[in-house]
């Protein structure tokens, strides 16, 4: 390939190139390496100069110091004065900016900078190589791009394109024939296909194999005939970073057999250990990870949101925060609006903090009490409702950031209150409010180019918050049957959780461009909004049942007038105008059931609910099949009892199919005490909380984990483990033990308990309220005897 050919195609990946420290006077070497997907079908390497510049503030004498000790040092640098913005100063900073022109040689270098000069305070110190080049070049992952070998890149295409070019990626999937964790897999299956954004159809398949564990020696050899054969893109494994690709290389090692997993054979497998951490009162635990370079690994089980939105959510959240692929597929949400911050402060020329170093503002307690008080929960009425519309501001609090520019170097230097909610008011004739809509009529507006007054955050949600209405207007005009609606589902729950998380970014302790100040604006906004809008539908002539932060569950006072979407639109209008955001209808019930505090019925629970939409489909919510430690059958069960009353044409006929649902769970326990259901299926999953060390009552989870402790299988603070319940001592078993549980003791009374509450949560809210019937005073689980009929309901008026 001559130097002065151009390639078109697209970016696979971008990464340092490996870099030793360079003789003085020879010229520097490389500074990143960009593998590209041609046009031709090849795979191109390219290599190209990217210096990296750090920066560092403080009193002069030390800066001199600093620059001292630098030109003393044997890597090569650049130094200059200069004056750069910083996010939360109103006047330019002195920095030293330091320049490096392998960034490979830079965290060597500032390892060495901080340890020796801790006073300093850093900036643009520990920006990932691939957001440094999103935010020069313009690049991102499976960017459409132009390059002219040597010199740089350049994308022709944009994260925020509606229908990009797809790519025709090559992917390997590699997965062993059981859970490694339970048993000892004995062989791999994997097969080869063309992905085109789309489910793989025959048309795409290039080959399906079965390889063999033992012996090793074919094992390695084969695989890498077919990695030879395939070069694929990616590797989609099943338990690839904790098991599989860290067991081939061991074998790989041991008997001296090259096994290419890397694309680049200059790069060495990048490994990341294990790790546990707090979030949000939250004990989340990271497995460790196994990296790539030219092409991506991703694990299914290690992959964030994988279960939520797959291969497609994870390319369309790399396109959009800049994060490699396999980056992308194993950070949180969190982490991808970090990182798009960091390229819209890299573009505005805004210096990068390396730790976060912007207090909160002194406060007065009565100002600290008035403007710290959270999203506005309005307490649902409980028992049943029918008729029920569900409005739902679309991402309000990203939504609030945008239109009314919160953000940490804007935030005011008085609390904002909902009483000085001026803006609402003032920006009505200078914000174009989103035409409101209900499913199958959005309507949306282009993102408007930043302005000059506008803040980092909603320069950078800004284009991702019109994405998102853009993919559910394109998703509203779908019918039900077109493929593709799967694929823009996907990319829109990739927006969805990124637009959730931004808002937590504001106030989070971390944060690089947080602030609490700004947190506290956008709730109070929120709340403002929530109640013009509870006043707009009461003026209407709607009840409002329940509101919940950015959400309403309102039902007509005059019953059979309101019952269809369309008949909503006056009242949708109506909050827009008089809230300048966009809202929908997610949709109608035809009935709803708000359930109580299992402590005291007395109490609602606000996010704790279930109902049946118009067309037949469930809404779930803080029930026990909504919950991660509810055992496979018992959260079946539940389900299948809520479709057979998911049958009911109305709130009427509900009663008629309450003894059906009721002699499905009598059919189910019949089943479960017979010993019919599978193990799997009983699996309990709980999350270990802290070092088993500091239990001091230990929990059924913590019992389990000290059983894979005995047997040499440590278990992390955020892990989950997977236990049976059995009668006797011990009281449990865990499922990752060679031996398999005694059958016999498997606790049916347990999980007859476990059952009843499942079943009390979706049959007793049915029959109180509007649906009112003689007390079950049967039990719902009788002993082993001649199973009663449930007695008949009657509806009854409310009141009565």
């Amino acid at each position: 390939m001559g130097k002065e050919k151009e390639l078109e195609g697209w970016l696979l990946d971008v990464y340092a190139a490996p870099a030793e420290i360079p003789p003085v006077g020879e010229p520097s070497l490389p500074g990143v390496v960009a593998w590209l997907l041609g046009d031709d079908g090849l795979r191109h390497r390219l290599e190209m100069p990217f210096p990296v510049t750090f920066y560092a503030a403080g009193p002069p004498g030390e800066l001199r110091a600093l620059w001292r000790f630098l030109r003393q040092g044997s890597t090569r640098v650049d130094l200059q004065r200069q004056e750069r913005r910083e996010l939360f100063s109103l006047q330019p900073l002195t920095v030293l900016a330091v320049q490096v022109q392998a960034p490979a040689l830079l965290s060597d270098l500032f390892r060495k900078v901080s340890t020796t000069f801790p006073d300093l305070t850093y900036f643009d110190s520990d920006i990932s190589l691939p957001l440094a080049c999103a935010a020069r070049w313009g690049v991102f992952p499976l960017a459409r791009c132009r390059v002219h070998p040597g010199e740089s890149l350049a994308a022709v295409d944009s994260p925020w394109d509606l229908k990009p070019p797809v790519p025709p990626l090559s992917v390997l999937s590699i997965e062993p024939d059981c859970d490694p964790e339970h048993a000892p897999p004995r062989e791999l299956r994997l097969r080869a296909w063309t992905h085109r954004g789309a489910s793989e159809d025959p048309s795409t398949r290039l080959g399906m194999y079965r390889l063999t564990l033992q012996p090793a020696r074919p094992l390695l050899i084969n695989l890498a005939a077919i990695l030879k054969r395939h070069d694929p893109d990616l590797l989609l494994t099943s338990w690839g970073d904790n098991w599989l690709l860290p067991m081939l290389i061991e074998r790989s090692q041991e008997l001296g057999l090259p096994l290419p997993l890397n694309r680049d054979p200059n790069c060495e497998i990048a490994h990341r250990p294990e790790r546990s951490y707090v979030s949000y009162g939250q004990v989340i635990y990271r497995d460790r990870q196994v990296h790539l370079f030219g092409r991506w690994h991703i694990d299914r089980h290690n992959a964030t949101l994988w279960d939520d939105y797959t291969l497609e959510g994870v390319l369309e959240s790399a396109r959009v925060t800049g994060l490699p692929v396999q980056t992308a597929a194993r950070t949180s949400p969190g982490t991808g609006i970090s990182s798009m911050q960091i390229v819209t402060a890299l573009r505005m020329q805004v210096l990068v903090p390396w730790r976060k170093a912007e207090p909160e503002r002194f406060k007065q307690a009565d100002d600290l009490f008035s403007a710290d008080q959270g999203g506005l929960v309005y307490q649902p009425l409980i028992g049943l409702h029918a008729n029920v519309g569900m409005i739902d501001f679309t991402s309000m609090y990203p939504g609030i950031m945008v239109r009314f520019n919160i953000s940490p170097e804007t935030a005011g230097a008085r609390p904002h209150r909902a009483d000085e909610l001026a803006p609402l008011e003032s920006q009505a004739a200078e914000t174009v409010a989103l035409a409101p809509a209900y499913p199958g009529s959005w309507q949306t507006m282009a993102a408007p180019p930043p302005g000059e007054g506008d803040g980092l955050v909603p320069r950078t949600l800004s284009p991702l918050l019109h994405k998102r209405l853009e993919l559910k207007a394109y998703l509203g005009n779908l019918p039900g049957w077109d493929p593709r609606r799967d694929i823009y589902k996907a990319r829109a729950s990739a927006h969805k959780w990124l637009l959730v998380t931004c808002f937590g970014y504001l106030g989070y302790r971390n944060a690089r461009f947080g602030r609490i100040e700004a947190h506290e604006a956008v709730t109070a906004y929120g709340r403002e909004a929530l109640l013009r809008a509870k006043e707009v539908c009461e003026d209407f002539g709607f009840s409002v049942l329940h509101m919940y932060v950015d959400g309403l569950w309102v039902k007509p006072e005059a019953a059979g007038e309101i019952t269809r979407p369309a008949d909503y639109q006056s009242l949708l209008t109506a909050i827009s105008e008089h809230t300048h955001l966009p809202i929908s209808l997610d949709g109608i019930f035809r009935w709803v059931a708000f359930l109580p505090s299992r402590q005291d019925g007395r109490v609602p629970v606000p996010n704790r609910y279930f109902g049946v939409f118009q067309d037949g489909s469930l809404k779930v919510r803080g029930i026990e099949v909504r919950r991660h430690d509810t055992p496979p059958f018992i959260a079946r069960t539940q389900m299948e009892m809520l479709e057979i009353l998911a049958q009911a044409p109305t709130v009427e006929a509900l009663p008629e199919y309450l003894p059906r649902a009721f002699n499905h769970l009598q059919r189910r326990l019949q089943a479960l005490r017979r010993g019919a259901v599978p193990l799997p299926d009983l699996l309990a999953s709980l999350k270990l909380s802290r070092e088993l060390e500091q239990y001091r009552t230990p929990s059924p989870a913590a019992r389990a984990a000290r059983q894979l402790q005995q047997i040499g299988k440590e278990v992390r603070p955020g892990q989950r483990v997977r236990f049976l319940y059995l009668r006797g001592e011990p009281d449990v078993h865990a499922w990752d033990l060679p031996e398999e549980p005694d059958v016999r003791r498997i606790d049916i009374a347990m999980y007859e308990k476990l059952m009843r509450r499942a079943a009390e949560s979706v049959l007793l809210p049915l029959g109180g309220g509007k649906l009112l019937a003689p007390p079950l005073q049967h039990s719902l689980f009788p002993p082993r005897q001649r199973r009663q009929k449930l007695p008949a309901v009657q509806l009854v008026e409310k009141g009565s």
